[in-house]
């Protein structure tokens, strides 16, 4: 799991009781007396089909997220090691045999007897009993693959269509107020408990009441953001999309300057550009994509650019998209109610006037612009090779931009409801999805994630209303203020956090399911590489509009829609159900070393301390992981305490403060292409532009932190459960 540091400690005003401090304190001692009494009861464990043979095992925490059948780990015993009698016990301690007489023999032959009796008795009735018993299977702490499967069939294309149809009807509603309503009318309806809205009253950065435009100084043509000429017949016809084609938190104004092509901002882009010109208050040409926006945003900034026309290259597109004339929407807000940093917006807050997040103008335009711009021709394919666009390094361009945006407070709703767990109702997985906010810029992309939630709940009350529940507790979350950078769920987060600090496992994400019809990619933690990762491209930071047709046009019998909720809600299942979490000790380790690879100056103290996280990994991972994954050989007790230490060792690679854009967990990589840690690639490209090695050096320590940190975590972890063993001995 990817965890976010937030920081504040009030409760909405209609939290939840699964959500409730002293309920779950409550919860914790009731659960000790649980694990007692399920291990004196029979039942199925998946990973072998004799339910004679095993006990019930509670208390897990999280399951393997790999989309294939979970095996089970060939187990040395190890620390589980049952303790045998020892090979002279009966020379030991048996009595001598007393001397022999005819009624100590009849005494003898008649208990002989009665026991034989009792022995056959026994087994009688074992067997009858056992065989007339109901089977405790259900309420298990493991589902076999095959309750799985019987979940999971009952998800249909058909459904998904028309709860997708049903939503995107809703769609024109000037808020979002039906929608939520009727999200949440449908999950009640399905049988989810506690269903409730948690409103937020934040601060949102709107369109103005005319599009922004866009002006070459020398003809005096102005553009819309799509390239089209600005005349009132253009707006019309291109109706909201022209206003929702902004930087939302932008500053605001007019600015006429010299445009500068930086391509996509990096640090060698800006150093090889400031040698040849004053970028004071000039107009920066920026390509989308490569690194974070905020991050290159601040980059810009720093360099004292005044505005950004920002765009996406159609050479950094798949061949079949189309985009040119396609306009788009970014947020530039890091996260959350600009107006509450890093606390919630309950009643009574205090608000920051916050009105824009940056001194740049900042206006998205279409790539047919960005070509009118520069005088280049819009076809620039040339056999099968696209050429990129780019401004030639003599010409000068004089443009003016325009920009115009409001702000306002408005409610942003979360839904949530909860399906409460059977044996570890105090570990949580939040399941996240996302719903049309007004205002927003997403058209009907939302539908996909709130029809595919919703899809995967109805599979799994119809389960619920036979009896079964999950070991841990899943809440489903549909978000508001996705758009504006994911507001509702950030304030949401801050609002419980610290009961989610403590007890969310994993959150599993269903926030874009679908973004074509041609690859299935899916994203984890560094600690679940036994998924496949995908990096991102920060091109889906380009918010376009995309309407119910296209969805329909990519997936016109929603078989993907099937699909995806189908692999979604398998993980789901594992995460809620599974003994031991899939987190991989050893995997981070082995990360933290490939990071430190290639030519990186002053990292030979971090390879030698990385050397030590990797060998204090696999003593944890032979010691403690491969016998927890063995049925024989678990110990409820022992499988809580190594579920704690996994849920948490990748909090030692969180950091209080990144770059713009950058992930707080620093073996997160920007993209599938660099290995190295990202905060040292960053400090690097820092040094090029100041010419000092000051960043280079806290970004080293750092990292030399974390690992230090990790690597006494798995380490203290092993005393513990030495302690233990010594204790129980």
């Amino acid at each position: 799991m990817a965890y976010q540091k937030v920081n504040a400690d009030q409760r909405a005003p209609g939290h939840s009781q699964y959500l409730d401090n002293d309920d779950l304190q409550a919860t914790a001692l009731d659960l000790e007396w649980d694990m007692e009494k399920e291990l004196e009861e029979p039942g199925f464990d998946q990973f072998q089909l004799d339910s004679a043979e095993n006990q019930n095992l509670e208390n897990p925490e999280t399951a393997d997220l790999n989309l294939d059948s979970i095996q089970p780990a060939t187990s040395p015993k190890g620390r589980f090691q049952r303790l045998q009698e020892e090979s002279d016990y009966v020379t030991r301690y048996t009595r001598s045999a007393p001397k022999s007489n005819p009624c100590n023999f009849c005494r003898l032959l008649k208990i002989l007897c009665t026991a034989t009796v009792l022995f056959i008795l026994g087994i009688l009735i074992g067997y009858y009993a056992h065989k007339n018993c109901p089977s405790n299977a259900t309420t298990s702490g493991t589902l076999d693959l095959h309750l799985y499967q019987e979940i999971l069939k009952t998800i249909q294309a058909e459904d998904i269509k028309k709860s997708f149809r049903n939503l995107v009807q809703l769609y024109k509603s000037e808020d979002d107020t039906e929608i939520s309503k009727k999200i949440k009318s449908h999950w009640t309806s399905l049988g989810l408990e506690d269903v409730q809205f948690v409103n937020y009253s934040v601060l949102l950065n709107l369109p103005g009441p005319s599009a922004s435009s866009v002006s070459l100084s020398s003809s005096g043509q102005c553009f819309h953001p799509n390239g089209q000429p600005c005349s009132e017949e253009a707006r019309k016809h291109s109706g909201q999309d022209l206003l929702y084609s902004y930087a939302a938190y932008s500053a605001k104004g007019t600015l006429e300057a010299e445009l500068i092509d930086v391509s996509y901002g990096n640090a060698d882009d800006l150093k090889r550009i400031q040698k040849m010109k004053n970028t004071t208050n000039k107009i920066a040409l920026l390509k989308l994509g490569k690194l974070p926006l905020l991050y290159k945003l601040s980059l810009l900034e720093k360099a004292g650019f005044g505005g950004v026309l920002l765009y996406i290259d159609p050479c950094d597109l798949p061949k079949t998209a189309n985009l040119s004339y396609d306009t788009f929407m970014v947020s530039l807000n890091p996260g959350g109610d600009p107006s509450t940093p890093g606390y919630p917006s309950v009643d009574g807050s205090f608000r920051q006037n916050r009105s824009n997040l940056t001194s740049l103008l900042v206006q998205p335009i279409s790539a047919s612009l960005v070509a009118k711009l520069i005088s280049s021709p819009n076809s620039r394919t040339k056999n099968s090779i696209c050429s990129p666009l780019e401004l030639p390094n003599n010409d000068q361009r004089i443009v003016s931009m325009q920009i115009q945006t409001v702000t306002k407070f408005k409610t942003v709703t979360n839904v949530v409801g909860y399906l409460k767990g059977l044996t570890s109702p105090d570990r949580y997985i939040i399941v996240g999805s996302r719903h049309h906010t007004a205002y927003s810029y997403y058209g009907q992309e939302w539908a996909s994630s709130t029809a595919i939630i919703t899809a995967f709940i109805r599979a799994l009350m119809l389960r619920v209303k036979r009896g079964w529940r999950p070991d841990r507790t899943i809440v489903f979350c549909s978000w508001g203020g996705t758009a504006f950078g994911n507001i509702g769920s950030y304030e949401w987060g801050e609002d419980f956090r610290k009961v989610l600090q403590r007890n969310v496992v994993a959150y599993i994400s269903l926030h874009s399911p679908i973004r074509g019809n041609s690859s299935l990619y899916s994203v984890a933690s560094p600690s679940l590489q036994q998924l496949v990762v995908e990096g991102p491209s920060f091109l889906s930071e380009a918010l376009f509009l995309k309407r119910a047709t296209k969805i329909e046009e990519m997936d016109p019998f929603f078989h993907l829609h099937e699909t995806i909720t189908k692999l979604s809600g398998e993980v789901i299942l594992q995460i809620a159900n599974e003994p031991v979490l899939p987190f991989n000790a050893l995997d981070i380790a082995i990360e933290v070393q490939n990071s430190l690879k290639g030519d990186q100056p002053y990292t030979h103290q971090l390879l030698a301390l990385a050397s030590r996280l990797r060998e204090s990994a696999e003593l944890f991972q032979s010691d403690e992981m491969r016998p927890a994954n063995d049925p024989k050989e678990r110990i409820p007790i022992r499988v809580r305490m190594l579920n704690d230490i996994l849920q948490d060792m990748e909090k030692s690679f969180l950091v209080e403060q990144v770059p713009p854009g950058f992930y707080r967990n620093i073996l997160y990589h920007l993209d599938g292409k660099t290995s190295q840690f990202s905060i040292l690639l960053e400090a690097w490209e820092h040094c090029k532009l100041l010419s000092s090695n000051e960043t280079i050096q806290e970004a080293l320590s750092e990292v030399l932190n974390s690992i230090n940190s990790a690597q006494v975590y798995f380490k203290a972890g092993l005393d513990v459960f030495d302690s233990v063993l010594v204790g129980k001995n």
